[in-house]
Order: C-alpha cells, then sequence, then structure tokens
C-alpha cells in the first residue's frame, strides 16, 4: 500500500489539470503483480477529460493484465483532509477488473484513511457477469 501511494502521488504532479488544478493519480496492482499508474488529463471539452483511475486500468490492459488485486487514488486539492474517492464513472470502470476481495484505498495528503472494496463503492453493481 506504500508504494501504491508513492507511485500515485508522484504521478500526480504530471497531472494535466489547467482547468480545475485538481491534481489526481492512481496507481494499482493487477493481479500478476505489477504495478500501473495514471493521472488525470483534463480537456477544453471537459466531458473528453481523462480520469487518473481510468488512465490506469487502460495502461493494465495495454500491459496485457486484466484483474486489478489493488488500486488506489490520490489528489492533490490543496485540501490535506479531502478524502480522495473515484467517481462514479471511474467505479464502474473499476468495476469491471476487480474481484470482491479487491482492496481499494482511500487516500487524503496524509497517506491511506480507508480501505474498501468495489461492492463498498458501488452497490448492486452492473458487470460482465449481467451479460
Amino acid at each position: 500500500m506504500d508504494l501504491l501511494f508513492q507511485k500515485a502521488k508522484e504521478v500526480s504532479e504530471k497531472s494535466y489539470s489547467p482547468y480545475s488544478h485538481f491534481k489526481v493519480g492512481s496507481a494499482l496492482k493487477a493481479a500478476s503483480g505489477t504495478i500501473y499508474i495514471g493521472t488525470n488529463v483534463e480537456n477544453a471539452s471537459y466531458s473528453l477529460a481523462q480520469c487518473a483511475e481510468g488512465a490506469a486500468i487502460t495502461a493494465m490492459v495495454a500491459g496485457g493484465d486484466r484483474e486489478i488485486s489493488e488500486i488506489l487514488v490520490y489528489c492533490d486539492s490543496g485540501n490535506v483532509d479531502l478524502l480522495c474517492t473515484p467517481c462514479g464513472a471511474c467505479r464502474q470502470k473499476i468495476r469491471e477488473f476487480a474481484t470482491p476481495q479487491t482492496k481499494i484505498y482511500l487516500s487524503t495528503k496524509n497517506g491511506v484513511q480507508k480501505t474498501v472494496t468495489i461492492e463498498d463503492l458501488l452497490p448492486l453493481s452492473f458487470g460482465p457477469e449481467n451479460l
């Protein structure tokens, strides 16, 4: 978990967030043990922005992995007490590659504050097994 926090914090510094100034980084460990990172990339056309969690998941898929073992989200908003949680769309993206045992770490600028599962974040969810 400490390594994921460090990686997410580091990659958040590379965020392209000229509009919100809300820097987000995400690091995940795939079931293979490989760590993937991602950061948010904003766009003048706001709906085209890429969230950090989605970027990390895209990197994981491009790397050939398909299962998230652990994922951490970190944000630097200027508020040290803000608990950084995935948005609704990212919760669904995580759901696609999570298992019931996947650990999702929610952090503040000071470190991990809470560990949850996808069921905690997205109860009664829709996933691949529903198709």
